[in-house]
Order: structure tokens, then C-alpha cells, then sequence
């Protein structure tokens, strides 16, 4: 077992979450593990979102797309009857409100423009439930690029709406066959295709993974929705800031940006893990697609398949600063089976009207167990990022209920 601090020893706040150490290192956490022929390519990327991320023009038309495309700033809304049945007040960051219908587009939007300004023509991309996808084909299409999207086998089979959206949008989807046939190999096969591209095609990773730069490039871009919950809960909030601060995590950047809004302040971070897929509750340390972090491995240290209802979740790690985070304390990393998130989903739909994406039913779970059994404490005020909406999981929902 790896030395990690108790959550009731929880660090203090200390300013984590903020610029990584040299080659993107986060504690023992983070890197740069690419092949060589990537090594050039991941170097211009860091240069390029340096250069972009210190001027004003660059991000100033980040902000007015996130605004006037992306439909920013999301609300953040009081789920009432929930609350009062739980004994709790939760609040619900709506990431499921921007175009796309997830937090991808936040991050999507931010490398697409980073691709533009490096003279990249095209948007390679991998993606699990589709939602990254999608977004990485919406950006590719505002912005006049070309997009080939790395998606597995059995994620095209249960996500077939948002393959659909993808080649609506005018994106390759290129099916991926081998291993686990999910997130995991998708990913994999995107790196692959890199190799060969790398002089005209940007690779627009969807999660705080990969080689450095893309953990921390990924957070800051995501960065917008901790920002936002940061300045509305001063608003709705007596106290200004929330007790807990809960997030869904597969590779986990709806959870590293929600949390970045908050590193500085007392609020306690819950990352919510699918049961079989919960690299930060239960993995190893290891290497994997280009940084070392918190893997799922058998005996001799070969990956083990994860599995989730929520095909973004299906990944069998976590990002290099969650398991940072993990180890200091400041963070709390929890699991949830698939019953308790579909039940969570379900629940939420008729108590709030809201039909939340699988992968943010996870996190509604695991505040619903807590409330019921005492770790949440009654009247304990509690922010949810729900991540995305609820639509690409209707055909797995109606099969399961």
C-alpha cells in the first residue's frame, strides 16, 4: 500500500493544482513516456500552449467562443427536493447545459484554436462514450478542420447516437477492434495514428491523461468550471465555498477542473470511480499512453480491462494529478457499481427533472450513499459537476430498467 494520507488528515489547502514541475510531473506522478517520434511532436504542443496561454488574444477568443458558441456560463442549480430528501444541500454544476452536452467542449474548443494558431489541419481524437467525440468533431467543423475520431468496437455499439452525431458533423469514426475494445484500446490506436501525422494533425487528447503537456493543458482548459462554480457559490452560498466538492472520474478532467476552481480553499474533494474501473481507489503505479500514474495491473503488471456501465469510465487508470492528489490527502477517491448509478440517474430524472449522462450518475451515487449512511454530514453543502446529459445512454437505460 502506498503511503497516503488519511482523508480525516486531509492536507490543508496549499496552493496544489497549479503549473506541474519540469516534463509535467506532479509529485512522482505525471511525464512524458512517449516514443521517440512523439517526443518533437509533445514538445511543440507544451511551446504552443505556453505562447497561447500567456496571451490575451488567444484566450480572450477562447472565452468568447465558450460564450457564444459553447453557451457559457453554465448555471449552477439547487437540486431542492433531492436536498431535502437526503438531509443535505446539493447543488449541480450543469455541465450537461453546453452545446455538445458536456464539459468536452470546454477543452475541445481551447485545443482546436491551439491547433489553428500551430498551422494543424486536422483534430485526431479518442473517445469512450462519444461525448469527446462529438465535441472534437463540432470544434473540427466550426473551425474548418478535418477529424478522425479512435472509438472501440463495443463504445460504437452502445453510443451509436453519438457516432451518428460524429459522421453528421462530417468526422471520420475509425472503429478500433483489438483488446478490450473501449476506451482504453481507442486511445492506444490514436497514439499510433499520431506517429505517422504528426507534421499536419494536432492530437486532441479528451482527458487529464497522456503525455505532458496534455494533464495540465487539459485542466486548464476544463479550469472554466471550477472558476464559474467558484464565483456562484460566493453568490448562493452563506459560507462562499461548499463543504464537498464531487466529481464522476474516468481519466478525470470534469473533476481536475471543478477542483482547480477550489484547490485554495477548505472544501473536501470526492472523485468518484466506477467500481471496475477505479485506478485511483485501487491502482498500481505504472505507465501508460505516455505518463506514469495509477494503472489497474495484474500480478506481472500487465493492464487489466476496466469495465462501466458508463463507457467513459471504462478506462482502466486515472490522470497523473488525480493520483497526486490522492496521495496528499486532498483528494478522496471512491467507487460505485453500476446499480448504484443507474439508480442514481433514475432518481434524479424524477426527482429534478434532470436525465444525467451514466458517467455523472456516479457521483450522485456516491453523495446519495454518503448522505444515507452519515459520511456526508446533515446539512453539509455539497457541489456535483454533472458532467454531461443523459441522452446517449436512453438505449443502455431502456435495456436496464
Amino acid at each position: 500500500m502506498r503511503n497516503v494520507l488519511p482523508w480525516s488528515e486531509q492536507a490543508p489547502p496549499d496552493g496544489t493544482m497549479g503549473e506541474p514541475r519540469a516534463l509535467g510531473r506532479f509529485g512522482e506522478y505525471g511525464g512524458r513516456y512517449a516514443p521517440e517520434s512523439l517526443v518533437e511532436a509533445c514538445r511543440e504542443v507544451d511551446e504552443a500552449f505556453r505562447e497561447a496561454w500567456a496571451d490575451p488574444g488567444f484566450r480572450g477568443a477562447l472565452v468568447r467562443l465558450l460564450a457564444v458558441y459553447a453557451g457559457r456560463p453554465t448555471p449552477l442549480t439547487p437540486a431542492h427536493r433531492l436536498s431535502e430528501a437526503l438531509g443535505v444541500r446539493l447543488y449541480l454544476k450543469r455541465e450537461d447545459l453546453t452545446h455538445t452536452g458536456s464539459h468536452k467542449i470546454n477543452n475541445v474548443l481551447g485545443q482546436a484554436l491551439l491547433a489553428v494558431r500551430m498551422g494543424r489541419r486536422r483534430l485526431i481524437a479518442e473517445t469512450g462514450a462519444g461525448q469527446h467525440g462529438v465535441a472534437t468533431a463540432t470544434a473540427a467543423a466550426l473551425l474548418g478542420l478535418e477529424a478522425t475520431v479512435f472509438m472501440g468496437e463495443r463504445d460504437i455499439e452502445r453510443q451509436a447516437l453519438n457516432v451518428f452525431r460524429m459522421r453528421m458533423l462530417g468526422a471520420e469514426v475509425v472503429p478500433v477492434t483489438t483488446g478490450s475494445r473501449t476506451l482504453k484500446d481507442a486511445t492506444s490506436e490514436a497514439m499510433r495514428h499520431w506517429v505517422g501525422a504528426t507534421g499536419d494533425s494536432h492530437y486532441c487528447i479528451g482527458s487529464v491523461v497522456g503525455p505532458d503537456p496534455y494533464p495540465w493543458m487539459v485542466r486548464e482548459f476544463q479550469r472554466v468550471i471550477g472558476e464559474e462554480a467558484r464565483g456562484q457559490c460566493a453568490e448562493e452560498l452563506r459560507t462562499g465555498v461548499p463543504d464537498y466538492v464531487v466529481a464522476c472520474v474516468g481519466g478525470g478532467s470534469n473533476a481536475a477542473g471543478t477542483f482547480a476552481g477550489f484547490a485554495d480553499t477548505p472544501a473536501r474533494f470526492v472523485g468518484v470511480e466506477a467500481e471496475g474501473g477505479a485506478g485511483a481507489a485501487r491502482g498500481r503505479l505504472g505507465v501508460l499512453h505516455g505518463c506514469r500514474s495509477l494503472f489497474l495491473q495484474d500480478g506481472d503488471g500487465q493492464i487489466v480491462e476496466a469495465h462501466s456501465v458508463a463507457a467513459g469510465l471504462d478506462y482502466p487508470g486515472v490522470g497523473p494529478e488525480h493520483a497526486h492528489l490522492r496521495d496528499l490527502g486532498r483528494a478522496r477517491y471512491v467507487t460505485v457499481t453500476d446499480e448504484e448509478a443507474i439508480g442514481a440517474a433514475v432518481r434524479l430524472a424524477r426527482t429534478e427533472g434532470i436525465v444525467p449522462a451514466l458517467e455523472s450518475a456516479h457521483a450522485l451515487a456516491w453523495v446519495i450513499r454518503a448522505a444515507g449512511d452519515g459520511r456526508l454530514p446533515a446539512g453539509s453543502t455539497v457541489l456535483m459537476t454533472l458532467s454531461g446529459r443523459g441522452d446517449k445512454d436512453a438505449s443502455t437505460l431502456k435495456e436496464l430498467l
